[in-house]
Parts: C-alpha cells; structure tokens; sequence
C-alpha cells in the first residue's frame, strides 16, 4: 500500500524555488509619482503565491540603483529583512549602513523610518517579511504619502486624507 506524501499531495501548492515564483506584474503599489522610483525593484510574492494570509513574504531583487521602498514605518505591522545576495544600503532613521548577505535587521512597529537602496553594481536579493495586520499604516515621513490597510489591500492617501487620483 502507498502512503500518500503530504508534501505533493492535500497541499495547494508544492514546493518550488523561490525565484519561480512569478514575480509581480505591477513593480508597485504605490501612486504613480511614487511607483516610478521604485524602477528596478522586483518582487517574488512568496507568501501571496502559498495563500499565505496572517504574513508575506517576498523574495525582492534590487537592480543598481533601484530602492526597496520610499522611508516608511507601519504603525502595527513588525516587519524583517535577510540579505541573501549582494550588499544594499538600509536607511534607518537619520543613519545609513551597508548590509551584506548573511545579515538582516528587523523593524517593530512604530519604529525608525527605513528604506533599501541599492548604491552596489550588483543586484541585491533579499527576503522580506510582515504581517498583515487589519487597520495597518504606512508612515511616509519624507512624503505626501499615507498607506492604509483597510480589507486586506493597501489603500494610498495625501496625508490630508485626500485619496490620490487625477491629481499624481
């Protein structure tokens, strides 16, 4: 008698490598005024691919030149990067440090402001993952940009709560 595998079987979706996963059509969320810097970024929805629900997680290549994010925080959600390949440059806060494969850094929630540039003539690929806490903000310091998590999705506003539209 064959005993059935559950790895290959009752399961949704089996194992696959990482950079199989298709990477995401849109390179970003945000407004166009804003998606436009993150040229050079892509993003392999690893959590989104499994039906993943309570956390993401992303394998994330970063060509020379091209940044993680714009400076944000998120006002529940922790979040935490390892650095697989390559060195990238973390802002965090007022600082700025390079990280190499094999290290990682983790943001709490309400913490410093940071971002991911690439400033190497290499790409970078790095493992990003947060949770997908209800009633989330994106904090956009820098920026005429708030990010509010309302029904599972991501919802960009003007920090005057105006919602971004014709006026990007």
């Amino acid at each position: 008698m064959t005993m059935p595998n559950p790895i290959t079987e009752n399961h949704p979706k089996p194992p696959i490598a990482a950079s199989q996963v298709p990477a995401r059509l849109t390179p970003s969320n945000y407004p166009s005024i804003f998606a436009i810097q993150m040229d050079g970024r892509k993003k392999h929805a690893l959590g989104d691919y499994f039906g993943l629900n309570n956390f993401g997680v992303n394998l994330t290549e970063l060509q020379p030149g091209a940044r993680s994010s714009l400076v944000h925080y998120h006002t529940r959600q922790d979040e935490f990067i390892y650095v697989l390949e390559g060195s990238v440059s973390l802002i965090l806060g007022d600082a700025e440090q390079v990280l190499h494969a094999g290290m990682c850094c983790g943001f709490p929630a309400m913490g410093a402001a940071h971002s991911l540039i690439n400033r190497s003539d290499k790409m970078v690929r790095y493992l990003e993952i947060g949770d997908r806490t209800e009633g989330d903000e994106g904090i956009y310091p820098q920026d005429d940009l708030q990010a509010l998590r309302v029904d599972g999705r991501w919802q960009f506003v003007h920090k005057d709560g105006r919602p971004y539209g014709n006026d990007v």
